[in-house]
């Protein structure tokens, strides 16, 4: 199952120089890395990028990343939480997730 992870371009920036990461601020308070399912991450990009240009989306495997916790989160859906730095060998792919008309596009993407 594939799951996601939205990056700010620096975020990403810093995270494709250095190979790892603890992730984006949030994740580093909360002290896990927050994914998002195929259904969850439109859901995620609205609540937490709305209107933000310059996004990185990217795709892991949740089969081969441990360890990762299923949490009950938003909504009281369980989303998909690392307790580990994310490595760049974890990602399958990273594209541009494009804001269009105010809304981010995962057509194509998911």
């Amino acid at each position: 199952m594939l799951i996601y992870k939205i990056f700010r371009g620096p975020e990403y920036a810093d995270f494709a120089a250095k190979g790892e990461t603890t992730g984006a601020p949030i994740d580093v308070t909360d002290g896990y890395i927050h994914f998002s399912t195929a259904d969850q991450v439109a859901g995620t990009a609205a609540k937490h990028f709305a209107g933000q240009e310059g996004l990185m989306l990217l795709a892991l495997e949740a089969d081969t990343l441990a360890p990762l916790k299923w949490e009950v989160s938003r909504g009281g859906a369980k989303f998909p939480h690392l307790y580990r730095p994310l490595k760049a060998a974890d990602v399958l792919w990273a594209k541009p997730l494009p804001l269009v008309s105010g809304q981010h596009d995962f057509t194509d993407l998911l």
